[in-house]
């Protein structure tokens, strides 16, 4: 007999079965929140915080990542689905919904947290649905995945190693993201997420081992609220650089690997072409899976200025992962 919930008396349901349950049974599906704040200004520190639940495991975590006064921070706090698998709140972490698409108030307290906090996100442009991803390796999917993306600005304040920092003004993202990811066999991945004062560059793009596009979809999202301008053409000549901020090779984990550096340009649906030059250093290395994300100091070719998140991660890529580190890995 399947498990009902109070979620099964609503009009939720998207398949024929009861809400817990999803159309494709599999260990990597989920539906993941994700937040990263920062100042307008770089250098500085860079918080992330996550949360997902995962229906083959019955159990939701929530991630605690960043950088705070140049220490690398890192924590996982997880529960049961108990007879609550849809309640944001995971040990000292909670995220609540104040107005839908607009207002997220994230709170992190307790001593088993590293950092704490109490921030409130509030939308400064309206949210970008990305279109259905897929990717197989053979007969298996690796990737199988809906995406929003929103930037926004962020207030509040956050208590390190016993100091309390304001968060005023920041700048960040945040996106929803819910399906199957295996991270571990992904060839490469990019996800940024781009603020200049008129609004923000946001979207995923991901290629096969040999440069090959399987899925690019991305937006400007203007700061007045206006509708977001979809991207139809996307290209990179990102590199990574050293201790020096000279280019170096990734190899096969990235020892030498401190930052990120390069061009990326964006056609938008109205015809217009933005060329954006960044650097940056680490703010989150994701270790065995590769890569990880950088805070950026960016500028447009049309002489606009702001800062940035650059998530480049994968197990195989001709350009950034030129060893690979995982097995079967698509195409297959």
């Amino acid at each position: 007999m399947p498990k009902l919930t109070a979620h099964d008396e609503l009009f939720l349901h998207q398949i024929p079965e009861p809400f817990s349950q999803v159309v494709t049974y599999h260990e990597h599906w989920r539906d993941s929140y994700f937040f990263v704040m920062h100042p307008r200004t770089m250098p500085g520190d860079v918080i992330v915080l996550t949360m997902a639940h995962y229906p083959a495991r019955q159990e939701m975590d929530s991630l605690q990542l960043g950088r705070i006064g140049g220490k690398q921070i890192m924590a996982r706090h997880v529960r049961p689905y108990g007879d609550d698998p849809y309640t944001p709140a995971v040990g000292p972490v909670k995220i609540e919904f104040v107005e839908p698409l607009q207002t997220v108030r994230l709170t992190v307290s307790g001593a088993d947290a590293p950092v704490e906090m109490d921030v409130t996100f509030e939308a400064r442009t309206e949210a970008y649905g990305l279109r259905r991803g897929t990717m197989k390796a053979g007969h298996e999917i690796i990737w199988d995945q809906s995406h929003m993306v929103q930037s926004g600005n962020y207030s509040g304040s956050y208590t390190y190693e016993g100091k309390t920092y304001d968060v005023d003004g920041w700048w960040g993202q945040r996106d929803h993201s819910w399906g199957i990811r295996d991270h571990a066999r992904c060839p490469m991945w990019m996800w940024l997420a781009i603020q200049l004062d008129d609004g923000m560059f946001g979207g995923w793009h991901w290629e096969y081992p040999n440069g090959a596009h399987v899925f690019t979809d991305a937006c400007f999202a203007p700061a007045d609220g206006g509708e977001p301008i979809p991207v139809v053409g996307f290209r990179h000549e990102l590199h990574w650089t050293g201790d020096d901020g000279q280019p170096v090779d990734y190899g096969r984990d990235g020892t030498d690997v401190r930052g990120l550096a390069g061009r990326v340009e964006y056609e938008l649906e109205n015809g217009k072409r933005v060329a954006i030059d960044g650097e940056g250093v680490w703010s989150v290395p994701y270790g065995r899976l590769g890569g990880g994300q950088h805070q950026m100091s960016v500028r447009t070719d049309d002489g606009r200025e702001g800062t940035a998140i650059y998530e480049l991660t994968g197990a195989y890529h001709h350009r950034y992962f030129p060893i690979a580190r995982g097995e079967k890995l698509p195409p297959g």
